[in-house]
């Protein structure tokens, strides 16, 4: 089950944000991109890591050119009856350790160009630092990089 959720909240996400004005069946978007990142948390950091993105990180994406497009955390507590193993990054995956957030970009470019100037700003590194005094955060990132397919209301 949720691994169901997990693919329907990734293949979903763009459908739940609001449309562009171009037509539905216009081609998709060539220079844009997506980026969906899932995050999990080690033990009893999840706090730590949205108080990270909430007082620092989103406003440091914004200065560099990382578009916010939406933040979720997983809903369903249970593993999976049966797990599956292409998804295995993210059966542990829960509401106490889960962070999912898209991301968008005009074009493959920018998005490496704002993925570096972002890594290398120096208020990023010291918030890095300082959210790590008491242990390391995050225990798992995984990312797709996604390009809207032609009927996306959102490219």
């Amino acid at each position: 089950m949720r691994s169901t959720f997990l693919t329907l909240l990734a293949m979903g996400i763009l459908v739940a944000a609001a449309p562009t004005s171009q037509a539905a069946d216009a081609p998709a978007a060539k220079g844009r991109v997506f980026e969906l990142r899932i995050y999990t948390a080690h033990p009893d950091k999840l706090a730590d890591l949205h108080k990270r993105f909430r007082d620092h990180t989103c406003k440091l994406f914004q200065k560099h050119g990382i578009e916010l497009v939406g933040f979720w955390t997983p809903t369903e507590q249970p593993p999976p009856a049966k797990p599956m193993p292409h998804w295995s990054a993210l059966e542990s995956l829960n509401a106490e350790n889960g962070l999912i957030y898209v991301v968008a970009f005009p074009s493959e470019e920018a998005r490496q160009k704002a993925w570096k100037a972002f890594r290398e700003d120096e208020e990023w590194k010291r918030v890095y630092a300082e959210s790590h005094k008491n242990g390391i955060i995050v225990k798992e990132v995984v990312f797709k990089v996604m390009q809207a397919v032609d009927y996306s209301p959102m490219k």
